[in-house]
């Protein structure tokens, strides 16, 4: 599929499939996007203590990048494990100019170390931030109660429906620990229902530009 590199609303770069009119991450602001979504309202719910993070739609980076930078701020160690069935281009990563634009240039050779590791094995980042890049699809997920915390940011049901089904809901439940949290820039009911069908406690929160709403699903036993 043909892909360019586009200009978002808050100044970002993002990745668009022209096949499919979609983007990695929202054209009304990328990095303003990730934020709100990620940080905001998934991470800055942890102080103090090691996360199991686990990011559906690895992509860009660009999420594994601000999580980064803010772990420091929270005094927060990260194992980080992005799943990705499709990887970026190391190329791409480059144009989009990431740390550049968010100012982040002493974390640089970081974010460069995230795109060179190696797939499936762990790589040192940084002292407090641990990353995992695992190339397959994420109807193959089995992990089983380890995770703190889940950044769901797969392609949107418009293009891929079956990535927000009961299904993939069930898999994320049953990965994450007790009290573990999924976010992610989805409001849609149908998003909504299925996470509630697997057992997920779920918010409607304010959404980030662009959008009116986003979800919070929790998972209490």
């Amino acid at each position: 599929m043909k892909r360019k590199i586009i200009t978002t609303g808050d100044g970002s770069k993002t990745i668009q499939i022209e096949d499919w009119d979609e983007q990695y991450h929202s054209k009304h602001g990328a990095v303003q996007e990730a934020y709100h979504v990620f940080i905001e309202h998934g991470l800055r719910l942890f102080h103090n203590q090691q996360v199991n993070i686990l990011e559906i739609g690895f992509g860009t980076g660009l999420n594994a990048l601000i999580t980064l930078a803010e772990a420091q701020k929270q005094q927060l160690t990260i194992n980080y494990v992005g799943v990705e069935a499709y990887p970026v281009l190391l190329e791409e990563v480059e144009q989009l100019d990431y740390c550049q634009q968010l100012g982040f240039e002493n974390v640089e050779n970081a974010f460069k170390q995230m795109h060179r590791s190696k797939w499936e094995e762990n790589a040192i980042i940084a002292p407090h931030f641990s990353l995992q890049k695992q190339k397959k699809d994420f109807k193959s997920i089995q992990d089983q109660n380890f995770f703190n915390l889940i950044y769901f940011d797969a392609f949107g049901a418009r293009v891929q429906p079956d990535l927000w089904t009961e299904d993939i809901f069930l898999k994320m439940y049953q990965a994450l620990k007790n009290n573990g949290v999924l976010v992610t820039y989805a409001a849609k009911g149908s998003v909504r229902r299925a996470m509630q069908a697997v057992g997920f406690v779920v918010e409607r929160l304010p959404g980030p530009p662009g959008k009116r709403e986003m979800l919070r699903a929790i998972k209490t036993v």
